[in-house]
C-alpha cells in the first residue's frame, strides 16, 4: 500500500446549518482512507476548542494526526461558506490562522522522502510560513500532486506557476486552466489549452474538471474526457478533493484513465448529494444509479 502525504490547511467550514470539517488536503485525505489508504496529514490547528475539534473528528475518522502541530499564537482556521448558489459556493477564507504557520520539521521531512505520494495546494502557500516549509519538503518527494484551489485573493500568478514547476500531476478546474493558461499568453479551445500546461510544465499528467460537466484528463497515454452525472446538488463543497482522492486510488491501482475519470467523477457527484465536505460512503457501493449529462 502506497504511503500517501496531504500537506495543509485543516480548518471549519462555517455553514449556515453550522459548522463542518474541511480544508482541501484534509478533505482528499478523509476520501483517501474511504478507498482504504491511510493517508497522513501535516498541517496545524490552534490550541483552542476548535482544534481540538478537528483533531478528535480526524481520530474517529481513524486518520494519523501524528503530524498535525499545534500552535499557541493564532487561532484554528475557519472558513465562511456561502451557499445561496449550490453549485457554485464562495468562501470568505480568515487569516492569519494556525496553518499559515507550518513549520518544518526534519522527521517529516524523512517522512516525504519515504513517501509514495505527496499532495499539496496553493491555498497553504498564501503565507510566507508554510510557503517556506512546502518548499522544503517539495523537492524530497517522490510523485508530487498539485491540487490547484485558486481562492481570491489567497495567491499570485508567480507562487502559482513555483508550485507547478515541482509537480508530476496537476489537478485543476475548468477556469483555473483558462486563467493559468492566460498568464503564459496563450488561448485557445480547452484541449488545445491542456496540451500547452502539460508540455509547459512537464506534467506526467494533467486533469481537469468541469463541474456537473465532468471532466478530462491527459496524460502520456492520450485524452481522456468523462460526461457529469446528473445529481439534487446539496452543496458542492468537497466534491472536487473526492474527485481527486478517488482518480488517484485508482490510479494507484493501475486502473486505466478512463476508469479513473469514471470513478472520480461518479463520487464527485455523489459527495455534492450530501452535506459538507467529507460525507461517510463505502466507494464500491456508491451505485452507478445517476444519469450522466
Amino acid at each position: 500500500m502506497e504511503k500517501i502525504i496531504c500537506f495543509g490547511e485543516t480548518l471549519w467550514d462555517m455553514l449556515p446549518t453550522g459548522k463542518m470539517p474541511g480544508g482541501a488536503p484534509m478533505n482528499v485525505a478523509i476520501h483517501l482512507k474511504y478507498n482504504g489508504y491511510d493517508p497522513v496529514m501535516i498541517s496545524r490547528v490552534g490550541n483552542d476548542d476548535l482544534g481540538k475539534e478537528l483533531v478528535a473528528y480526524l481520530k474517529a475518522k481513524k486518520m494519523d494526526v501524528t503530524y498535525i502541530q499545534t500552535g499557541q499564537t493564532h487561532l484554528t482556521g475557519v472558513v465562511k461558506a456561502n451557499i445561496t448558489n449550490k453549485n457554485e459556493v464562495s468562501y470568505k477564507i480568515v487569516e492569519p490562522v494556525a496553518w499559515d504557520y507550518i513549520q518544518y520539521d526534519d522527521e517529516v521531512a524523512e517522512l516525504v522522502k519515504h513517501s509514495d505520494v505527496f499532495i499539496y495546494g496553493s491555498l497553504a502557500a498564501r503565507s510566507v510560513t508554510t510557503q517556506e516549509t512546502l518548499l522544503k519538503y517539495l523537492p524530497l518527494a517522490k510523485l508530487k500532486v498539485f491540487d490547484v484551489n485558486l481562492r481570491p485573493p489567497h495567491y499570485t500568478q508567480q507562487r502559482v506557476q513555483q508550485l507547478l514547476q515541482f509537480a508530476d500531476i496537476a489537478k485543476m478546474n475548468h477556469l483555473e486552466l483558462r486563467e493559468i493558461v492566460g498568464w503564459l499568453g496563450a488561448h485557445s479551445e480547452e484541449k488545445t489549452n491542456m496540451e500547452f500546461l502539460k508540455k509547459f510544465f512537464n506534467l506526467k499528467q494533467l486533469i481537469v474538471t468541469r463541474g456537473e460537466n465532468g471532466a478530462a484528463a491527459l496524460t502520456a497515454e492520450g485524452y481522456f474526457e468523462q460526461a457529469g452525472y446528473l445529481v439534487e446538488v446539496e452543496d458542492t463543497i468537497g466534491s472536487g478533493d473526492a474527485f481527486l482522492a478517488t482518480y488517484l486510488s485508482n490510479y494507484l491501482q493501475q486502473q486505466p484513465t478512463s476508469v479513473c475519470l469514471q470513478k472520480a467523477c461518479l463520487i464527485g457527484a455523489f459527495v455534492a448529494t450530501r452535506p459538507g465536505a467529507t460525507p461517510e460512503y463505502d466507494p464500491t457501493q456508491v451505485g452507478e444509479t445517476f444519469t450522466q449529462t
